[in-house]
């Protein structure tokens, strides 16, 4: 019966789907993943193999029985049957294995299947029976076809936890189809809770707290009939609301970031969809069923050879004969998936500006120019070779991004298959990151990507490291595969080694124009930016533990004064009661003093203070996203800050240029432009050869440019027209065009932001960069579009950190002709750029680079150094000699190599000028720093960033003063190296400490607490070169030491560890990603918003929960006074005075309103608070609420208390109706004017809340007959014990508060009176 058409994916090479001898060929190599050296050479598996035709790959007799890693048997009985698994897989250990058919049986592509010899295919084998003796006594991992993916899911966290080297927990990916294994999907999830995690969580941390168990107990103890008190519900029900209010607040901060999870989790990305090819395109076969398909599990015969090898040779026939092309792997089409839904094997298409989801391995680059190629170039001439051959290709490849050339090769590939990508949002730094396709890949069809199996290690966090393999396997019709056979063609490869540079790892953006296709690898919690961060964690404000310990000194007053009531009246005359459930029925009843409603007044806060900061037009896009720690942002005592795009925008402007004797910046740039104009113009004349001349830097319209004008000016017109052309071409960028609405625009790629500000500057000053690629650029007018200036690049001296320069060798066309010029008709010139620390010592001597450097660094300027040197033919030969010697080393290579090039270029430059770069800073960066400084924190800069990048933006946010030294140090090794550095910062406290990754590692390793304690003394540190983890090491590390609050900004996915182990974290919402700020507690959009967060939003929050804290406090202890006096009064006996409603109203309806509305109090309003931001400084001693506040408190309770329940048992009578009413109206009215007294700045709510509360006691005194003597109410004696009382509880009260405001004002009162 024929195969049905219908569709079905395409599955991978090793899918065990439709496998009908799975089971008889069971691949040893997959069993034991070890890798098998090549005896002779120990290299693993990177031969080359040679050219085969896809369709040899597949033919017939390989589609029925290939084993599950696409391991057919063909050849099998060729060697007599024997059970083979490996025979066809490995090529010989010579040249001698190697076969060849004549070109008579396959010419051209079609290069022999089974090319080797027979005898090195059998000295390679292993039988089954051995390897199964082998295996015996090895214990390793089954291949998911033999144990199920559900066993590879079970075990995939285990296989995690192993050692980082464990081979076994590499995985192989298939391209572009189904997976043998499962793995994690690729969602990001900042949630706290699951729905099975959040009720035993929460719970557990809210009893964790003292006075929630506290209440827990007491609710508890009414049911025991002799604790009982009342009604359960009136213990049970405030504690029931409070965890309700908690528990909702949490689910709902969770819900939300969920919320905010899915958006990110739901970004469509474009997913190439492989799918079968037709059946009737390329269809080089019957649809006859081979002999090959009856093989089942239980059967051990094998197919004769010679069926097989017949229908090889069928399909040969029939393709040659018949003209048939073949097939192809796959049809391709697009279709588009959430980043969700995106998986393993998932083949991405991403274009420039796009986030990489998940951890990728770049397979392909589709350039799309939408000009023509400007300039042909043509193959350098043979004699020249050797001049060019020197060029190490590694050095070209990390520094050139220009493709070899321009030309689309088939597929629309270019050749090389670079990409751009920018790692900011992963670690920190601003240089844009060369990434390649493997040659493996680039060079085959979109179809045939399908073919391919990528092999990558286990997962981990490093994110400068990667090992793989990329294989190309062949596909069969049915789905399975046979390999690429290897052989000794060096044009085709079967295996390619991947490295780092063959990657994108998640959250990197793709800068590029070209179409980046690549593979998912990682996904989700797999992926290196998921693994170097670490799992969110609840917060709790620093407010939250100074309750919880005020509540002990609470609960322990409780305890005592229980103990003592029952000791006054002896512990032996306790009538019909025993004395210790006294003491529990006394503990009961003052279980007011810790008062269960301050919880829900103070969580109720939060969400007010939450709702000020999202709806302040001051702070448009401001979140909260965790609302249980706003008070914290108003006790920040050091701020860690991220660089790049928090502090800067990661955009370099060209700011200012040198050129000797003169300098020119801003407005005077027009000058500049001027000199360009006229040193660049080509005078045309009719002459057609004189049409065809090109600028070189000794030509005569150079030297005559400025024939009339002085000396002097000629000299500077000159010297300015020397530097624009000296960076116009020392640098690494390549100019694309892309088509946007219709016009056709320029951008520029290269690995440094700096490199792309000059060369925009010399754009505009009159010099465009108009071509280029690996053998040449070309320069052009932008004004006329005529190139005026093209050279032939000879050499490239790619920037390094160690050497902090860039050289170029190129030799100028003297006019423009089709082809390479010969070596001697061009001039040669050597052009170097670099850090002014380097280039003193070779440029030639002069008496104003020191001086000009210095300034510009003042300036917050990155300061280049420009020199050149003009080099004979001679010269250049010997050199390129030297270079191509050196290169050739097999030791110290890199050390010969900058020998030589010291030697015979970097000596006696002619210094050019220096140029001043600026890293532009976010809006009001500088203001904000400033202010931050004086409300007393102190301020960390944490960068992934290079030294002297970081060193610049210090200077110029100002987060270093003018003058300040800076300590700098960098690669610090030694240990007595490290004790001295420390010894300087202890005897230099007011300078700012920079330091790098590396020297940061040392101190933390050796001088953990000696560093700790001399930095945080430190106005300013600036580390850079710090990996995530480096970054919350220092949090956690501040925050451990110094006990005071820490508070973490960043904008990218590098910051989420840091932001997480802070007690505040902030995210600022980046260009490109969201991830810093959906996993902090507070996302901004601006760095200069978390001002106002702090000093405006931060010290509000803190000063109203502090008041509210002590008031609700307050209103606990002062019913629990009234209790106490009125047990005295009874002889001590544990009988409750309010009961009931009135208990349970008295925290609620006849009180809740007015106190909570203390949450809109304010003392000053916000312009003071941002002009002077020392009072926020006062707030870091936590003064507002301390040990002194709290028993000043205590004592006013205990005053009134006593006053209001001694007096209206005296005025009225001991235990009675007439005494309750007369107390609990002074009680309330009570409360209602003393938050009156406590307010500074009156809001309508208030004067609503306690007005309407008044009213609402009113009101409700007729219902509450059962616990008043009503008639009383209405009489006149009721009303002055009333007002007589309440005068003598308030009047001293608001009395010491005016005499001691006027003897020693608050900070607040003296800004006010300014």
């Amino acid at each position: 019966m024929p195969p049905s058409n219908a569709h079905h994916p395409a599955r991978p090479p090793d899918s065990p789907v439709d496998d009908s001898d799975s089971d008889l060929e069971i691949d040893i190599e997959e069993l034991d993943p070890q890798p098998n050296p090549d005896p002779k050479t120990g290299r693993q598996g990177e031969e080359r193999g040679p050219r085969i035709a896809l369709r040899n790959l597949r033919m017939g007799g390989l589609r029925r029985g290939a084993k599950r890693n696409g391991y057919g048997e063909l050849g099998r009985s060729r060697d007599g049957g024997e059970d083979d698994a490996e025979g066809l897989l490995r090529d010989g250990d010579g040249e001698g294995d190697h076969t060849r058919y004549s070109e008579g049986s396959a010419g051209g592509d079609d290069a022999p299947l089974l090319s080797r010899n027979i005898s090195g295919a059998r000295r390679r084998r292993r039988s089954f029976a051995s390897a199964g003796d082998s295996l015996r006594n090895i214990s390793l991992r089954l291949p998911s076809f033999m144990s199920g993916s559900a066993m590879d899911q079970g075990n995939g966290d285990e296989e995690l936890d192993k050692e980082e080297d464990d081979p076994s927990a590499s995985r192989q990916v298939a391209v572009g189809a189904l997976q043998s294994t499962r793995f994690p999907p690729n969602i990001v999830s900042n949630a706290k809770y699951t729905a099975w995690s959040f009720l035993p969580v929460t719970l557990y941390n809210e009893f964790s707290f003292f006075f929630n168990m506290y209440f827990l107990l007491v609710a508890l103890s009414q049911a025991i009939p002799a604790l009982r008190i009342g009604y359960l519900t009136t213990y049970v029900a405030p504690l029931a609301f409070v965890l309700m209010i908690t528990l909702g607040k949490e689910a709902y901060d969770d819900i939300e970031r969920r919320r905010r999870d899915n958006e990110a989790n739901s970004e469509e990305y474009t997913v190439l969809r492989f799918d079968e090819p037709s059946r009737d395109f390329g269809s080089v076969r019957s649809n006859k069923r081979l002999k090959s398909a009856h093989a089942r599990k239980g059967s051990k015969r094998h197919i004769p050879e010679r069926d097989r090898l017949s229908d090889i040779q069928e399909e040969e026939e029939r393709t040659e004969g018949g003209g048939f092309r073949s097939a192809p792997s796959s049809r391709v089409s697009d279709i588009s998936k959430k980043s969700r839904d995106l998986k393993v094997g998932d083949v991405l298409k991403l274009s420039k500006g796009q986030r990489v989801p998940a951890d990728v391995v770049i397979l392909k680059c589709l350039t799309h120019e939408v000009s023509a190629q400007r300039i042909s170039e043509d193959e350098v001439p043979k004699d020249e070779a050797l001049l060019l051959d020197h060029v190490d290709e590694q050095d070209q490849g990390s520094s050139s991004a220009a493709p070899e050339d321009q030309k689309l090769a088939e597929g629309g590939s270019s050749s090389t298959g670079e990409t751009f990508i920018r790692t900011d949002q992963l670690d920190g730094e601003t240089d844009w990151k060369l990434r390649l396709a493997s040659p493996l890949s680039q060079s085959l069809a979109v179809e045939d990507l399908v073919c391919l199996r990528v092999t990558g290690g286990k997962p981990d966090r490093k994110v400068n490291e990667f090992v793989g393999t990329l294989e190309l396997v062949a596909p069969r019709t049915d789905g399975a595969a046979v390999p690429y056979l290897q052989g000794s063609d060096d044009d085709n490869i079967k295996a390619a080694p991947l490295s780092i540079d063959n990657t994108a790892w998640a959250n990197t953006v793709i800068a590029s124009q070209a179409t980046t296709l690549a593979v998912i690898i990682y996904t989700g919690p797999q992926t290196r930016s998921a693994l170097s961060t670490s799992p969110s964690r609840s917060k709790t404000g620093l407010l939250e533990y100074e309750i919880n310990s005020l509540t002990k000194i609470l609960c322990f007053l409780t305890l005592a004064l229980s103990i003592i009531l029952v000791a006054l009246e002896g512990f032996g005359k306790t009538a019909g009661n025993i004395w210790y459930v006294k003491i529990m029925r006394f503990l009961i009843l003052f279980s007011t003093i810790v008062p269960i409603s301050l919880r829900v007044n103070l969580d109720l806060g939060k969400s007010v203070y939450s709702w000020f900061i999202q709806r302040d037009p001051g702070m448009p896009g401001a979140v909260v996203r965790t609302s249980t720690i706003p008070e914290d942002l108003g006790r920040i005592e050091y701020l860690l800050s991220d660089k790049t795009g928090t502090l800067t925008q990661n955009e370099m402007e060209m700011k200012k240029i040198h050129v000797g004797t003169v300098s020119y910046a801003n407005e005077a740039m027009d000058e500049v432009t001027a000199y360009v104009k006229q040193g660049f113009h080509i005078h045309h004349s009719n002459d057609s050869t004189a049409s065809s001349v090109l600028v070189t830097p000794s030509s005569s319209y150079m030297a005559a440019a400025n024939a009339g004008a002085t000396r002097t000016r000629r000299e500077i017109g000159s010297r300015v027209r020397d530097v624009v052309l000296a960076l116009a071409l020392c640098h690494n960028v390549t100019p694309t065009t892309e088509e946007e609405n219709g016009q056709v625009v320029t951008s520029y790629q290269a690995s440094s932001p700096d490199e792309i500000a000059i060369v925009r500057w010399t754009e505009s000053v009159g010099l465009r960069l108009a071509y280029r690629d690996r053998k040449g650029m070309a320069l052009e007018s932008p004004e006329t579009g005529k190139t005026v200036v093209k050279v032939r690049i000879l050499d490239i001296f790619p920037f390094t950190s160690e050497g902090k320069r860039m050289g170029i060798i190129v030799q100028f066309y003297d006019k423009l002709q089709p082809g390479v010029p010969s070596i001697d008709s061009g001039e040669i010139w050597f052009y170097q750029k670099g850090a002014d620390t380097v280039m003193t010592s070779i440029v030639t001597a002069n008496d104003w680079l020191d001086e000009e450097t210095a300034n510009m660094a003042r300036e917050g300027l990155r300061t280049l150094v420009v020199g050149r040197k003009r080099l004979s033919v001679k010269e250049y030969q010997e050199f390129a000699a030297k270079y191509q010697e050196a290169s050739l080393a097999i030791t110290g290579r890199e050390m010969g190599m900058q020998v030589v090039v010291s030697q015979y270029l970097e000596h006696n430059l002619e210094l050019l000028g220096v140029t001043g770069v600026e890293d532009k800073l976010q809006k009001d960066v500088k203001p904000s720093l400033e202010l931050l400084r004086n409300a007393g924190i102190k301020i960390w800069m944490l960068t992934g960033d290079k030294v002297e990048t970081a060193r610049c933006v210090a200077v110029s946010s100002k987060l270093v003063a003018r003058g300040q030294y800076i300590h700098t140090i960098a690669k610090l090794r030694r240990k007595d190296s490290a004790q001295e550095n420390l010894d300087f910062l202890r005897s230099k406290p007011d300078s700012c400490l920079l330091i790098d990754g590396e020297s940061l590692s040392m101190f933390l390793t050796h001088y953990r607490t000696e560093f700790i304690s001399a930095a945080v003394l430190l106005p300013a540190v600036v580390a850079c070169r710090c990996s995530p983890t480096q970054k919350a090491e220092v949090a956690k590390l501040i925050k451990d030491y110094t006990k005071k609050r820490v508070c973490c900004i960043g904008d990218g996915g590098n910051d989420v560890s840091m932001i997480q182990a802070a007690d505040v974290g902030v995210g600022i919402v980046g260009k490109e990603g969201r991830q810093a700020s959906l996993a902090a507690d507070f996302s901004i959009e601006q760095f200069h918003h978390l001002t106002k967060l702090l000093v405006w939003h931060g010290r509000n929050s803190y000063k109203r929960s502090a008041k509210l804290a002590q008031f609700v406090i307050h209103r606990g202890l002062i019913i629990a006074v009234c209790q106490t006096m009125y047990s005295i009064a009874l002889d001590f006996q544990p009988e409750g005075l309010y009961k009931d409603w009135l208990l349970v109203g008295y925290a609620t309806v006849y009180t809740a309103a007015p106190v909570l509305s203390l949450v809109l109090d304010k003392d000053v309003d916000e312009n003071l608070a941002s002009l002077y931001p020392e009072l926020y400084k006062e707030l870091t001693s936590g003064r507002s609420l301390s040990y002194r506040t709290f028993f000043v408190w205590v004592l006013i309770s205990i005053y009134q208390g006593c006053l209001i329940q001694g007096l209206s048992q005296i005025l009225t009578e001991v235990d009675g109706k007439r005494m309750v009413a007369v107390s609990y109206t002074v009680l309330v009215l009570n409360e209602l004017l003393m938050v009156a007294i406590e307010i500074t700045t009156w809001h309508w709510v208030m004067i609503i809340s306690i007005l309407g509360t008044f009213l609402m006691y009113v009101g409700s005194v007729p219902f509450l007959g059962g616990y008043f003597d009503l008639k009383f109410i209405l009489t006149i004696g009721f009303l002055w014990r009333v007002a007589a009382i309440g005068a003598i509880s308030l009047i001293p009260t608001y009395a010491g508060k005016v005499i001691r405001r006027t003897m020693k004002p608050p900070s607040y009162r003296k800004v006010q009176g300014i």
